[in-house]
């Protein structure tokens, strides 16, 4: 598939999937650690969305710091939550509407051959970032973006570098891993690592060859255990 045809098409699935998901469920691990002061913890949870306005997650298991379950991965849920209530989700897309793509070759990830996107964002807005967009060489699916968010969340966070991968399920893509180290003003650096697996994904129609990215929207937290 050519580098134009691959951006097309992976465009094409952005929007289908944004109508055509109805729902799903899965199952998310969360690591993060605080290597300046040797503290980590691990949240094993249940997350299910349905359209257009609904993201549950149900706690199953915790184990490590306190500190770092109630100001790490708590804070992240919710940060989640307030995303998608205040802020109009398109706009955050990675989309050629959002940002500008230059084509740079072709490469490897895990022994699939994709093509490779150089994006910059259009405007500096929270949520955008400036890196790399990884796109299957044959199909067209998202397969890894990376880069350094362009501006910060929060005056508590100084930097926040990723790289993020997806996988397809189901007629659907989804993010399975997304390794994070943030530098923040309090704390020192922040390290978080979230394993998503077992998708289960319905469509609103016959599920289509072409979707990607599900709008997540708003949520309630159990943080029991």
């Amino acid at each position: 598939m050519a580098p134009a045809l691959a951006l097309q098409v992976y465009e094409r699935r952005v929007a289908l999937q944004s109508v055509d998901l109805a729902s799903y469920s899965s199952t998310m691990l969360i690591h993060a650690e605080l290597p300046d002061t040797s503290q980590s913890g691990e949240f094993e949870l249940q997350r299910h969305y349905a359209a257009p306005c609904t993201l549950e997650f149900k706690a199953v298991h915790f184990t490590g710091d306190g500190f770092v379950k109630s100001n790490i991965i708590t804070r992240l849920l919710r940060s989640e939550v307030d995303h998608v209530q205040k802020d109009d989700t398109t706009l955050t897309a990675v989309i050629p509407a959002n940002y500008k793509f230059s084509y740079k070759g072709t490469s490897q990830v895990d022994g699939r051959l994709v093509h490779v996107y150089q994006v910059k964002p259009r405007k500096k807005r929270v949520g955008l970032f400036k890196g790399r967009v990884y796109l299957d060489g044959h199909t067209g699916s998202l397969v890894r973006t990376e880069g350094s968010m362009v501006k910060s969340p929060s005056f508590f966070i100084k930097k926040i570098d990723f790289v993020q991968d997806y996988a397809d399920f189901g007629g659907f893509t989804f993010p399975v891993h997304i390794h994070s180290e943030a530098s923040t003003r309090l704390i020192g650096r922040a390290i978080v690592d979230i394993y998503h697996s077992a998708y289960q994904p319905v469509g609103n129609t016959v599920q289509s060859a072409y979707a990607v990215l599900p709008a997540a929207t708003a949520t309630a937290v159990h943080s029991g255990d």
